[in-house]
């Protein structure tokens, strides 16, 4: 089996961030560490990979936005975030799509690094919650920040933008329970998503705390697209029973649910409240707007930035990294609109 650089940390009894400073010809090492690191790599045979190497010799002022994402306007949230952090700290931004089910997708971001000679890159879902990939990026001696749902995973080399998914949606259900509803439905997205597992719990945690009954019946497993909003509210009202109000994972699956609704005669609110996520522009393009969590992508994304290139140029000083905090926590706001408010 490849010897890993973690390999050669253990071997050699020092940290990764050790060794990844003895690959990137830093100053700031030990002559007797840097002796025991290069007896390691030398006893192990293990070889840097080549788009880190490519990486320390040189000082680039670019970072590179990844992403595998069919939101439109999430993604141009985060561009505008990204571009914000880089204007203010002079750095470039470059802008990647990818296919995140794609076998060798660590190897393409880290080939893609190399020959656009990237500092750093922000990763956001699903390449940002996959292990392999990461652990690969880390691996590679690439700065990274990523931007996950709840907690940061366990990738101690890298540094996280973390946003409380499961307790925003908690506060949009606890809402509706507040406004008389007892049975509610979930709308979910693609399961390959962190988001959608953490929404689904804050749901849940919501219908336990009020003592209601958590019924399967009431879940649509969907994607994150008008058209599963569609799908899921009629397989939702086509019960014996059919939900009063319903949380949706996100604003266009939320917009497709209410189109549906209104086609087919219902009155939102009084008949079917309707709730949804994000505060994208898709929650406002429908009649009544639509109730929802206003999660700051731009903000998200300006700290991303933010944090990544403080990291390369703390890497580039020799100064500790630990400077930097290796994580920030965002929680999506309730924001109560038409599609739920009643009037008194």
């Amino acid at each position: 089996m490849k010897a890993t650089i973690k390999d050669v940390a253990k071997l050699a009894g020092v940290s990764f961030k050790t060794v990844s400073r003895v690959i990137n010809n830093e100053s700031n090492v030990k002559a007797e560490t840097l002796e025991k690191v290069r007896h390691a790599i030398n006893t192990l045979n293990y070889q840097p990979n080549q788009a880190a190497r490519n990486l320390a010799a040189m000082q680039s002022y670019a970072i590179g936005y990844v992403y595998d994402n069919p939101n439109a306007y999430y993604v141009i949230d985060m561009q505008k975030g990204l571009l914000t952090a880089c204007h203010e700290r002079d750095y470039e931004l470059l802008i990647y799509p990818c296919d995140a089910s794609s076998e060798s997708i660590a190897e393409n971001l880290l080939g893609m690094v190399s020959r656009s000679k990237l500092a750093g890159l922000v990763l956001s879902p699903p390449l940002s919650e996959m292990p392999e990939v990461l652990s690969q990026i880390a691996e590679s001696g690439v700065p990274f920040v990523g931007i996950v749902s709840g907690s940061a995973p366990d990738i101690a080399e890298g540094r996280w933008v973390c946003v409380d998914d499961r307790k925003a949606a908690g506060q949009i259900v606890e809402h509706l329970i507040a406004l008389g509803h007892k049975r509610i439905g979930f709308l979910s997205g693609d399961h390959s998503h962190r988001s959608t597992l953490e929404r689904e719990r804050g749901y849940r945690d919501a219908l336990k705390k009020h003592g209601l009954v958590d019924d399967d019946t009431l879940r649509f497993d969907g994607q994150y697209a008008f058209n599963s909003g569609v799908e899921g509210i009629k397989a939702l009202l086509s019960l014996p029973e059919p939900p009063t109000a319903v949380f949706a994972c996100n604003d266009e699956i939320a917009s497709g649910a209410l189109f549906h609704a209104r086609l087919h005669g219902l009155n939102v609110p009084q008949q079917l409240a309707i709730a949804g996520f994000e505060n994208s522009p898709f929650s406002l393009q429908t009649w009544p707007p639509i109730t929802t969590a206003a999660q700051p992508t731009n903000e998200i994304a300006r700290q991303a930035g933010d944090m990544l290139i403080s990291t390369i140029q703390e890497r580039r000083t020799g100064k500790d990294t630990e400077k930097t905090k290796k994580e920030r926590y965002f929680c999506p706001e309730l924001l109560i609109r038409d599609s739920t408010r009643q009037e008194p």
